[in-house]
Parts: structure tokens; sequence; C-alpha cells
């Protein structure tokens, strides 16, 4: 396919493109298909900063056409990358981007390499028979969350423009058509292990670890036992992304091991979510419905997910002994631990505690019982406890959060006689409380109601203001109120989609 060129355009992106000079085994060279009336709804030009992309050497209607899969830059390769992967525990050997391109990718000032990838660009080799498109809400839904992780401090792929394609696609009604584009340090998954160990090709296993461990980890290749140290290091990169999520009260959704980045980074967001109430088997995805990725599940399928991954990496540099598979069995065990430690130090943070004692697990769980028995809001306790230091006149509200309020009344002592032991400013300790616990986070009916109305009403402008809201998810005014309360029980949403 022979794609228009634009004029002057060498060095808007800087394309060096270390996937595309992989052996053709690893993808497919694949142009995105043109859609009809590309129309950018937004460019991400905090992010193209940061990338050295050059925002203004296009019009909206250049980057509508480059972004929206009708115009190749100067250096850009395209490629569907294969791979393979468990869906919800199913094998299936031959998945790979089916409505997804890699364009190539680019180097930041410090030298760090990211991907650009467009979703929703049409079908590829490895679509079976899909249409190999996006729908405007699911594209919408990616950059709300995603931008809101990284504003979070979780390590996230990130949206860098939405552009609407003229088009129509089908699902359970006729939608709106959208291409998103992402950037991400890599979409190399734990799938595309698979898709090469489970085919036997050795030689291109090796070949990927070789270029996962240049790209993302290079000291481990003056390791002593490189494939070791790799799985070590995925291991412990995955320990801190889930221990994150879960302190958020996030939930992934769809943990199948074709959507785990072995750079540690969250990706492939679809039917994702972040508790309103606590409860540990919340379930939001539609197709999950068996809890398979609920909420407390999380830390127990990272595992399974990584020791799919160890499967992988074991016959490297000669790995598959009886003691070698013992040795990687007691790496994933370890995990467990490693997790659970995270966890418990990010949620001491939480509530304001600098020290770790041997109680302090308790007192946590015990919180945690008594917000799921009570249906408390998650995120809005946290907020509320972070004030009670210097503004005991939240302890009302915060009480309010119960269905039976004295329920908390005893935990709430415990906190302050646990705090009290630890010497703390209370204004200091406030502030640190109110940088650690968001105020707001994108909330799923607020999320709907932005959705809603650029879907339907061609309005973005509830989009444009819930984005900068929950880019500054630490902030508390008095505009962003409304977006820090939880939903009335009419406007809740119980189950999100991926939108394929």
């Amino acid at each position: 396919m022979s794609f228009p060129k634009l004029p002057n355009t060498a060095n808007v992106i800087r394309f060096d493109n270390s996937y595309a000079r992989l052996p053709e085994a690893f993808y497919t060279r694949t142009p995105p298909t043109p859609v009809s009336q590309p129309v950018l709804h937004r460019l991400n030009r905090g992010l193209c900063e940061e990338l050295g992309i050059d925002a203004e050497a296009l019009t909206t209607e250049q980057w509508a056409q480059v972004l929206g899969g009708n115009v190749l830059l100067p250096g850009s390769e395209p490629l569907a990358m294969a791979y393979a992967g468990h869906q919800f525990g199913h094998f299936v050997p031959r998945l790979g981007d089916g409505r997804a391109v890699l364009l190539g990718e680019t180097m930041d000032a410090e030298g760090q390499r990211y991907d650009i990838h467009l979703k929703g660009s049409g079908p590829t080799p490895f679509s079976r028979a899909g249409d190999g498109r996006a729908a405007l809400g699911p594209v919408l839904r990616e950059y709300l969350v995603s931008e809101a992780m990284h504003a979070l401090g979780v390590p996230t792929s990130r949206a860098l423009a939405a552009v609407g394609t003229g088009e129509v696609v089908y699902r359970e009604e006729r939608l709106p058509g959208a291409v998103l584009t992402r950037v991400a340090h890599s979409h190399i998954r734990v799938g595309t292990f698979q898709y090469f160990a489970m085919g036997g090709d050795q030689d291109s296993l090796k070949l990927l670890a070789d270029h996962v461990i240049a790209r993302h980890a290079p000291d481990l290749a003056e390791a002593p036992e490189p494939y070791w140290a790799l799985l070590s290091w995925a291991i412990e990169r995955q320990a801190r992304l889930v221990a994150h999520w879960m302190s958020l009260g996030f939930i992934h959704g769809v943990m199948n091991t074709d959507n785990m980045a072995i750079s540690g980074q969250t990706i492939d967001y679809g039917p994702c979510a972040f508790m309103d109430h606590y409860h540990p088997n919340t379930v939001f995805s539609a197709i999950d419905q068996r809890g398979r990725y609920a909420f407390a599940n999380q830390p127990e399928m990272a595992q399974w997910n990584l020791a799919r991954f160890a499967e992988c990496v074991l016959p490297l540099g000669g790995m598959e002994s009886d003691e070698a598979v013992e040795r990687a069995v007691a790496l994933l065990q370890a995990f467990s631990q490693q997790i659970e430690q995270l966890w418990l130090e990010r949620m001491i943070a939480k509530l304001g505690m600098r020290t770790e004692e041997a109680n302090d697990l308790t007192l946590l769980r015990e919180l945690l019982e008594i917000m799921a028995r009570e249906s408390v809001d998650y995120t809005l306790f946290f907020r509320l406890l972070s004030h009670l230091p210097v503004s005991p006149d939240k302890r009302p509200e915060l009480r309010a959060l119960c269905e039976h309020p004295a329920a908390i009344d005893n935990w709430l002592s415990l906190w302050e006689t646990r705090l009290s032991r630890e010497t703390q400013d209370p204004d200091e300790l406030s502030r640190r409380l109110c940088a650690i616990n968001p105020a707001v986070i994108p909330r799923n009916h607020q999320v709907e109601k932005a959705l809603n109305a650029a879907i339907y009403e061609a309005d973005f402008a509830v989009f444009e203001q819930l984005l900068a809201v929950i880019t500054q998810p630490f902030t508390e005014t008095a505009e962003h109120a409304s977006y820090m309360q939880p939903p009335k029980p009419e406007e809740r949403v119980l189950n999100t989609f991926c939108g394929t």
C-alpha cells in the first residue's frame, strides 16, 4: 500500500526502530488501514514535549492524518507484533496485534526508548476475522485511565492522541470509531515469550530475551546468569506494579499473559476500573464471569503469569535441570511474600506510619474487614483520614461513609494510639498523607458520563474537564469536590467492557 507523504516532516518524530530489526518471525509488516475522515480529538502536547516530538510541526488536520493511520511519517516502519497468551487460563498459541500496529520507536532526551503504537488502526494478519477497529468509548477510557495512572505514579503506558475515524464500528450497537495512539517502554509481553517457547523456536526465544535485556535492563547482560537475572528482574517489577494497583483499589480486569508487559508497565486498559466501596471480591469486567481477575486475586494471577514466563525462560542457558526448576519455584514462591511486603509498605504509608510494628498488618486487616462489611468508599476514606490529624471536624464525614458509623470508632482509636507512638508534627503528617492518598480517581460513573457525552452528543467538554481533574489526583479544590464523591445508587457502574 502506498501512503501519501507530508513535506518537511523528517524530524517530527525521530524513529529508531529496534524491534523492526529483529527477524520477521517476531512480527508481520503491516501498515495501518486509512480511515475516511480523521479528526484529532486530542493530542497530548505535554507528552509530545517529553518525547521530543515537535507537536507544532504539523497542523491539527495533519496530526489527524498521521495518527489516524492515513499518512506515515519518515522513519516509521509499521508492524503487527506476534504473541500468544493464556486468556482466562486457556492457551491460545497465536494472538498477536489484531487491531494495532507499532508505528516505530523513539527516544527521549535521556535515552529512554518508547514505542509509538496505534490501537484500532485496522485489520492485520492476526485479526482472526475481527474488524481491527476500536470504538470511541474504549479509546477515551484508555486515554483517561492511563493518564490518571501516570499522574498517580503507577508505571503505565500513556495516551499520545485520540483520533476519530469518521466511520462506524459495530459492537452491541453502531458506534463512532476512533484510533488511540499510545506510548510504552515496549509492548513485549509474557505472551511474546510464550509464542516462541510453545512453538519450540529456541533461537527466537533467546533472541527475544537478549533484546529485552538490552532494551530494558542492560546491566543484566553482565550478570553471571543473565536469564536468571531477567526472571528475577521481571518478578520484582511485577510485584511492585501490582502492589501499587492494590494500594489504589485498581482492578485491571483482564490479566491474561498477553496483557502483562515484561517492562512492568500497566498496558491494555480494557474493562479496568477503580473500586468505589471496598470489597476484595470486586469484579467489574463483564467477561470475567467467574471472578478470576477480581481485585484480591490480582497478586495470585500475577504470580500465575510469572510462572508461565519462567517456563519460557528456563530452557535458556541450560536452565532445565531439576535443580533449576526448584530454584524457579522458590523465586515464584518468594513473590507472594515480596508483593505482600510491598503492599504492606504502601498501606502503612497510607495510614501515616513511618515505621513498621508487629501489629500493623493486624490493624490494616481489621480496617479492610470493616470497610468491606460497611461498604466504605475506598478512596474517600483514606483521603478523609489524611485530614484528621489537623481537622478533627472531618471525623463525622468519615464515620458517615459506614452504614453503621459506630463500626469505625474503635478502629480510629487504635489508629490514633498507633500514630502517637511516633513523633510526628500533625501538619506535616497530614501533608504527607495527602500526597499519598489521592483526592480524585477516574471514578466509573464520571468516566461513563464523559464517554456518553462524547459518543452520543459529540461533546468532549466533559471528557476534557475530567481529564484535567484526574491528572491532578492529589489536588483538592472546590472545583474538584464533585469528582471526589462516590456515585449515588442510580449512578453506579456495575460492568465494564473490553470494547472488542
